[in-house]
């Protein structure tokens, strides 16, 4: 799952600013160890060190310690494994999960498949693609999304009038 994205470096001693890509960036102070994908391979890094500027986290990976040793590392993912994830709630996925699912109506007529989540201030937006090619925001509200089985691949929803 990731978590982060590595933008810049940040100092001499081999710190990254991250932007976080989790809904809670304290979550870092948790994290023992990383998986850095540098787009080539994945690379498991010892977390040495956690600091918060604005909405970045600055991380100081053990082992890497020049501003040098960190460049090459721009723009790399950072990803936890599943276990390492955040412990979800009822009626909580995780976007990943969620990318792909065929999505039906109360009638179990195909509508489409999720595409995208699109977070927003007041809850999530999903985006169908429609099987006639059309986009569907659908908002991932109680009175919409009826039924999520993420193992069965399939969302039943209901759309609300004006959605389509």
């Amino acid at each position: 799952m990731q978590v982060g994205v590595v933008t810049t470096t940040h100092g001499v001693r081999g710190e990254v600013k991250v932007y976080p890509t989790t809904d809670d960036a304290k979550r870092f102070k948790k994290l023992k160890e990383i998986l850095l994908d540098t787009g080539k391979q994945k690379v498991r890094l010892e977390i040495e060190e956690v600091k918060f500027f604005k909405q970045m986290v600055i991380l100081k990976f053990k082992g890497i310690d020049t501003l040098e040793e960190a460049a090459k590392y721009r723009q790399a993912g950072l990803y936890v494994s599943r276990e390492d994830a955040v412990k979800l709630g009822r009626d909580e996925y995780f976007i990943a999960d969620l990318i792909g699912v065929k999505v039906y109506d109360e009638d179990d007529e195909l509508i489409g498949s999720l595409e995208d989540v699109l977070t927003t201030g007041a809850n999530d937006v999903y985006v169908i693609r429609m099987t006639d090619g059309r986009e569907l925001l659908l908002p991932a509200i109680r009175q919409c999304v009826l039924d999520v089985d993420v193992e069965q691949g399939r969302m039943k929803v209901h759309v609300l009038e004006g959605l389509i």
